[in-house]
This record gives structure tokens, sequence and C-alpha cells, in this order.
């Protein structure tokens, strides 16, 4: 080799197939369809084996099924998706007015429709990146039915004891009839290719789960569809319905989001008061303004709003939830339930009409200076990725009505979400200091109004520098993921909106002059994950109450900025 020509780097060729499956999906959705395990499926999973992201795992491993991938996957795919031959992704085409029940992962929430015993319909509103997202786990599932069915063979090409036993154990599950568990984790670990232990910790793992099917129906349907296909009997495939492929990338659902929000405003008189407008979870900024007036009398006065937030968190305070709720409702909060398709729940805050005296005193506000703007808050739920730019692009319009328009009075955008970390552990926090696309010569620096300093001392680990937008968590690799963090980027996490976030930002306010440029811009994170670190990646679990501290430390600082400005 001549000396002038240096080898490709592992890091260089993870990237190259990142690009290589989004070029393939891309095709593929135009197209309207494929065979996952035909010609162009065989190309993604040749990709996916190429790039081994950290999140599924063993996927190279010819034998050993990827157990904690397959959990993830399945928690964010429908119920019963294991024994659908056929998958069609759709628009909101009218099937939630229809009489089928509709199914909802929790982890990735959106209508999905078992219309017959091999048909599954899934809803995709939520731009690119979901649908991208979608098709890398069913490719992953695919590549680990075929593990299964590789595994139900013996060196013959017989089908293996194991395999007749476990259809057997099957049966008698979904009957509801008694069989021996420990002899079933024996039989199912053969065709797993893992461990007796393994396959028991993974088998309790799914069962702990009401929303998927056990392991033993999962592995069962997965490895029947693939040995049915490679008889002959009926290929599997995954569709595009046509309203989908026309309305991807336009706007559709963000606008009609928008428009709901803006018209509220307006109803409520509210569209001439200064705008906060606040990405992140729902429940943080509701608890931390209305959970201790709600619940005092549950809790003594010095109570923290982090420690009655864990307890609002466990399952058995659902009463407590609802209370805190209704109390907001009836002091300032508007709930905006998302009617769109976005999957984005809104709540509108008016702080004129908040009874701040009764508040916890760890929300620090100014009186005067409520009195004076009274600003309203938009607190907007999570995007995904590229839904980032399309719900944010359509809110920082102008609302235009029989022919007039009004121009939002946005005074500060912040931004707090779930990322994974470089350098650090699960609860740390990370505070950009500018977005750098993945894939793309895009990035996107912007003058932070947190820093460091506003999260120190509070018992969790800081770090201020650049993220990364990935195109997806699922496909990152440690390879991609040690260039990002030692090369000249010197990244300090990885997320999946903010570039788009700050896209949308910059055009509203640099080009399109529909909000000052003036905006305020608030962004911080805290680790979901570290994907360099074994058994710290998504797959391996949530944060649980762990995320608590840190989402509340944030939110507490957000509020503070928006109510206590200068202080």
């Amino acid at each position: 080799m001549p000396a002038f020509i240096t080898p490709r780097t592992r890091a260089q060729e993870s990237s190259a197939a990142i690009q290589r499956l989004y070029i393939a999906m891309r095709h593929l959705f135009i197209r309207g369809g494929y065979k996952p395990l035909g010609i162009s499926g065989e190309a993604m999973i040749e990709a996916l084996m190429v790039l081994r992201p950290e999140i599924y795992g063993s996927i190279s491993d010819p034998e050993r099924v990827e157990l904690e991938g397959l959990l993830y996957v399945f928690q964010r795919l429908p119920k019963g998706i294991e024994q659908c031959r056929y998958i069609k992704l759709i628009s909101r085409e009218g099937l939630e007015k229809s009489g089928f029940t509709p199914i909802i992962p929790p982890k990735r929430r959106r209508n999905c429709y078992h219309v017959d015993q091999e048909e599954m319909f899934i809803e995709m509103t939520r731009g690119r990146s979901d649908i991208y997202d979608i098709l890398t786990h069913l490719t992953f599932m695919f590549v680990e039915a075929e593990k299964i069915r590789r595994n139900s063979d013996d060196y013959r090409d017989h089908k293996r004891r194991e395999w007749q036993l476990l259809e057997e154990i099957v049966r008698k599950e979904e009957n509801e009839e008694p069989f021996n568990i420990e002899v079933a984790y024996t039989y199912l670990s053969t065709l797993l290719g893992r461990t007796y232990e393994e396959t028991a910790i993974a088998c309790q793992r799914f069962e702990a789960d009401p929303h998927v099917n056990s392991l033993f129906r999962i592995t069962y349907w997965l490895g029947r569809l693939s040995i049915e296909e490679e008889q002959g009997d009926g290929d599997r495939e995954i569709t595009f319905s046509s309203a989908l492929r026309e309305r991807i990338g336009h706007h559709y659902y963000g606008e009609l989001w928008a428009y709901h929000i803006k018209r509220t405003l307006q109803q409520n008189g509210w569209l001439d008061r200064p705008l906060h407008i606040i990405s992140a979870n729902p429940h943080s900024v509701m608890n931390s303004f209305f959970a201790y007036p709600a619940l005092k009398k549950q809790f003594n006065e010095q109570v923290a709003i982090e420690e009655m937030a864990r307890e609002l968190s466990m399952e058995e305070h659902g009463a407590w939830r609802q209370k805190v709720e209704t109390y907001a409702l009836q002091n300032g909060m508007v709930q905006l339930e998302d009617t769109s398709g976005t999957n984005i729940t809104v709540q509108l805050f008016d702080t004129a009409a908040m009874p701040f005296s009764r508040m916890s005193p760890e929300l620090k506000w100014d009186k005067a200076f409520l009195e004076s703007e009274k600003p309203v808050i938009v607190m907007m739920d999570y995007a995904f990725g590229e839904q980032a730019y399309e719900t944010m692009d359509e809110l920082l319009k102008p609302f235009e009505e029989e022919g007039k328009t009004i121009m939002l009075n946005v005074a500060s955008i912040s931004v707090m979400g779930k990322a994974g970390i470089l350098e650090g552990d699960k609860g740390d926090i990370m505070v950009p200091t500018a977005h750098i696309f993945e894939g793309t010569a895009d990035n996107y620096p912007f003058q932070n109004d947190f820093h460091a300093a506003d999260f120190e001392g509070r018992g969790l680990a800081v770090c201020e520098g650049p993220m990364i937008t990935v195109l997806g968590t699922s496909l990152q690799n440690k390879d991609v993921l040690e260039y990002f963090l030692h090369s000249s980027w010197k990244a300090i996490g990885l997320e999946m909106e903010g570039a788009h976030y700050q896209k949308a930002i910059q055009a509203a306010s640099k080009i399109r002059n529909n909000i000052s440029e003036n905006v305020v811009l608030r962004y911080a994170y805290y680790a979901s994950d570290n994907p360099l670190l074994t058994g710290h990646t998504l797959a391996s679990g949530s944060l649980g109450l762990d995320g608590v501290k840190p989402t509340y430390l944030i939110t507490l600082k957000i509020l503070e900025k928006i109510l206590s400005p200068g202080n």
C-alpha cells in the first residue's frame, strides 16, 4: 500500500455504514416496501453488521441471541409484532376512528393496529427519524430471528427436540396451563444460544413488563416465521402507505399541533404576552409549581420538591398525581391533549393566575417582574429527532387567522433533554455550547444562557462543551463515539434533537424574522446512559428514580431563569 494512502479506521467504516443504512432506508421508503430478507433487506443487515451498534450488543454473533437488545426493541414495538408476517407503516389515516383497538408501546408512544393474525399497521407521525428508528429495530429483530432459526436445527438440519417442546410450552402458556418453568428455561437456552442463567434472567425481565409478550412466545414466533420463509411458505414484508410517503417532510402534523397551541393562546388573550417555551417532560414543570401546595398536608413544611417528585413517581401514588394535576388545572395551567398525531402533549401556564405565595420556597420568583410582564409558559413534551425541527419551526411562525398575522412574543426557549454522555455516568448533567449534526458539515454554535456553574455543587458531575445530534441512538457504536470524544470535536454527549431545534430557532430569528434575535436560549441535558461503558447503554434499562434529581435540578433552574431574570 502506498505511503500516502491511510487505511480506513473503524470509526470511518462505521460512519460509512450509518450512511449506507440511511440511504438504503430512504430508497426503500420511496419505493414503497421491501422484503427484510430480500436483496434490499440483506443490504441493510450487512450495514448493521459492519456497524455493530452498542445498543444491539451481540448482534454480530452468529449463534448468541442478543437478549437486552431484544427487550429494548420490543418495549418500543407493538405487542404481538413478532407473529406478524406483514408490517405496514402508515400515517394517521382514520384507523383511530375504526373499531380496531390501538396498541400503544409505552416507550415509544404511537398507535398500532393488529388488523389480523398476520398483519400489523403502525402509525408514523413523528417524521423521518421515527421511520428510520423503527426500521433499524425491525432489521435487528429479523437478524435475531435468523439466529433462532439456525439454532433450531441440529447438525443434520433436522429440527431439534427443544424446538418442538418450545411449541408445546407456548401452547400451554397461551391456554394458561401449568408447565415446569426451569425445564422450559433449559429448552429455551439452547434455541437462544445462551446459558441457563442468562435465559432465566432475561425471561424474568420480559415477564416483568406487561407491554411485551413472554420471551418464550417471542422466540417461538420469530423462529417460526423465519423457518416458514426459509421453506418457501411465505415471505415477510414491510410496506409504506402512499399517504405516509406523500405527507412525510411536509410538516402535516406539526402544523396542526402548532395551530392548536396558538389558537388556545389567542382564545385566552395570551398571544401578546411574553412566551417562554420549554421542551421537557410535562410532569417536572407541573410538579415544580404545584406539588408543594397540592400535597403540603401529606409532607412537612421543609420537604424538597425532589423528594415529593420521587414519591409521585411511585406507582402506588396515582391518587397524589391526580390531585396535583387537578390543583394545577384550577390554578393557571391549561392541558392540551394532542389530537394532531405528533404525540406531543402541551401544557400552558398563566403566571398571572398562579398562587406563587403558596408554592415551595425552593421556587424563586420576582414578584414585581411577574406582575409587570405576566409571562406565559408553553411546556411541550419531548420531540423525536427531526420532529423537533418540524414542531419548533411551526410553533415559531406567526399566528394567522382571518387575514390577520400576529407575531409571537417569544422571550426564551429552554430545552431539557435526556442524552448519552461520553465521559461520566448516568444522571450527570451536560451543558452544550454547540450542536454538531452527525454525518454532515452542519454545526450550530449558540449562546447558552446556562453554564456549568449553574448546576455545580448539587452532588452531580457537570460537563460543558459541544454535543453531537445523532441520526439515531440505536446506530451508535464505540468507534464512532470515541472519535467524537477524542478528536478535535471534543464532544461531551449525544442526543437526537438539539441541532433540529437550533436549526428552526436560527431560521426563525435570523432569516424569517418571526422572533427576536435576542431570544434567550437554554439547553441542558441529563445522562440517561453512557454508551461507551458496558452495561450502561440504553438497553441496560432506564434511569428510574435516579433520573429524578437531575430532572428537577434542571427544571428548577429553568423556572428560576424565567421567573426571576437577572438574579
